[in-house]
């Protein structure tokens, strides 16, 4: 499944929130520095959805705030990952 994302690093937690318009924000610890908030995403995100890294792709915005990612799960099993995790 895709899953379009907006990422904010260097935040002071990790979480995932929904705005007021439906997009999913992930705010994560990690600076945007070499790579290293899209590596933290991954992992991030491998973790709250209980998943193996390799199962979550980064497709699109390796340098932008909006992000694709191609997840190998059930569009069921994420949003109900994710329906946990939603603040």
């Amino acid at each position: 499944m895709l899953l379009r994302i907006k990422v904010k690093p260097n935040s002071k937690t990790d979480e995932i929130i929904r705005e007021e318009d439906g997009t999913l924000k992930v705010k994560i610890r990690a600076q945007p520095v070499e790579g290293k908030a899209n590596k933290y995403l991954l992992a991030y995100l491998s973790k709250a959805l209980k998943l193996p890294k390799s199962n979550i792709m980064l497709l699109k915005g390796e340098s932008n705030a909006f992000k694709t990612l191609e997840i190998d799960a059930s569009e069921e099993q994420v949003n109900t990952a994710l329906s946990l995790l939603i603040k």
